[in-house]
């Protein structure tokens, strides 16, 4: 057997405020769920994006919760990588850039065919310091 897909994956940050704000206005991101000072989720696609309070997701769940979700967390920067066409790549950074969000890192990644590109790739940061990309599929041959 083999997991078919990723479903959600987890970012933790310092600020959840200004992470929603970011995730919701910035990459204008679906809010679906949120628990002041300890989470907020959105929608990506067929995805979801969760967003901790590192802190909060540390702490065992109270014997009587309805959901007992065991204790997780990390501290330090994390990395995701959002899926988009070239033309979407372009203008992806014409928006970061207009919102005064630095980009680290532009560039087309190799490709073993020589006859096609590889796919290209921007970095950024998020209001955490999380590293956030976006790309086109085709750095993964998908």
């Amino acid at each position: 057997m083999r997991p078919s897909a990723i479903l959600e994956s987890a970012l933790y940050v310092t600020d959840l405020d200004a992470a929603e704000a970011f995730y919701g206005e910035v990459m204008g991101l679906e809010r679906i769920a949120k628990v002041p000072g300890r989470h907020v989720f959105f929608r990506c696609g067929r995805g979801v994006l969760l967003l901790f309070n590192a802190e909060a997701t540390r702490q065992p769940p109270k014997p009587d919760a309805r959901l007992p979700v065991p204790p997780h967390g990390t501290t330090g920067q994390g990395h995701l990588c959002f899926s988009a066409t070239a033309e979407e790549v372009d203008q992806w950074k014409t928006r970061l850039e207009g919102e005064g969000i630095a980009i680290e890192a532009d560039f087309e990644w190799p490709s073993p065919d020589k006859q096609l590109k590889g796919g290209r790739s921007i970095y950024f940061r998020d209001p955490s310091g999380n590293s956030l990309e976006i790309a086109e599929p085709r750095i993964w041959g998908l």
